[in-house]
Formats: structure tokens, C-alpha cells, sequence
């Protein structure tokens, strides 16, 4: 008999490193995700890519769009669709300060970890942003050379 456990990772921990090359984040929230259950099982597979997700306003709520969760390999007909829109979960006064922020100029809200709390749940962090400049681009890569060349001494 096969050991599951190998394939299935204790502590999911996925991170959108580009979005923080990109963005400058002014403020962070976490939310929950509703998620179908082939899903779930694919995240606790660490199948998930953040790269080119973002998050909009639809009617009813807070969407996340582009977050690419692969098909649970196990799954039969009833697997998800890998890029579907998933609805976030959050409070009403964090959703109302949200659609408050956004109507300044060159913000948007980016999805930043996710990660399975404590409880089982799939998290999300997600960040209020504003795109940096080349010039920004330019201080982040300057502050990670110098950053980097202090560690080399040090050792």
C-alpha cells in the first residue's frame, strides 16, 4: 500500500514573489477562499500558481481571477476547472474599506501568500497596491545587491 503523506505537504506556504518586485503594498488582509473540494486537495498538493492572479469586485463580492490550481490528479469528472473565478471571504467593513480605497488612482489588490491555517482552511493574503515605477524597480534590485553583498562578508 502506497504512503500518502509524501504527496500531501504539512505546512502549505505559497508565495507570489514577483507581486512584491512589482508592487508596493500599503495594507495587507487575510482571507478565507471558497473552494470546491478537488480544490482543497490540490493546494494541500502545493499545485497552485500565484503569478498572475489578481483580485476584482464582481456583484456580490471579492473575486480572485488567474490563480491557476492544477486538477487534483486523483479526481474523476466532477474535477475543477483550474482557472475559475473563487470568491474571497471578508468581513463587510474590510470589504467597504477596500471598495473605498480602490477608487484612488493605481490601486489594486493582489493576492500575496496562501497558505492552510491552523483549522484545515485555505488563506489567502492578500495586499492593497500600488504598481512601482522603473526607478523603484531599479531602488528594490540596488537594496537586494547590497542586502545580498553584507551576508557574503559576513560569512
Amino acid at each position: 500500500m502506497a504512503d500518502k503523506t509524501k504527496t500531501i505537504a504539512k505546512h502549505v506556504d505559497i508565495r507570489n514573489r514577483r507581486a512584491s518586485f512589482e508592487y508596493q503594498f500599503l495594507e495587507t488582509y487575510t482571507a478565507g477562499i471558497m473552494l470546491t473540494g478537488t480544490e482543497i486537495k490540490s493546494i494541500r498538493q502545493a499545485k497552485v500558481n500565484l503569478g498572475d492572479a489578481y483580485c476584482l469586485f464582481l456583484n456580490d463580492g471579492l473575486y480572485i481571477r488567474q490563480m491557476h490550481i492544477s486538477p487534483y490528479t486523483e479526481g474523476t469528472h466532477y474535477n475543477h476547472e483550474p482557472l475559475r473565478d473563487r470568491k474571497l471571504l471578508l468581513e463587510k467593513k474590510e470589504i467597504r474599506k477596500l471598495v473605498n480605497k480602490l477608487t484612488d488612482q493605481g490601486l489594486t489588490i493582489i493576492p500575496v501568500r496562501l497558505f492552510i491555517n491552523d483549522r484545515g482552511f485555505a488563506k489567502v493574503d492578500i495586499a492593497l497596491a500600488k504598481g512601482k515605477k522603473l526607478y523603484d524597480k531599479r531602488e528594490s534590485i540596488k537594496e537586494r545587491d547590497v542586502s545580498r553583498e553584507m551576508d557574503r562578508d559576513r560569512h
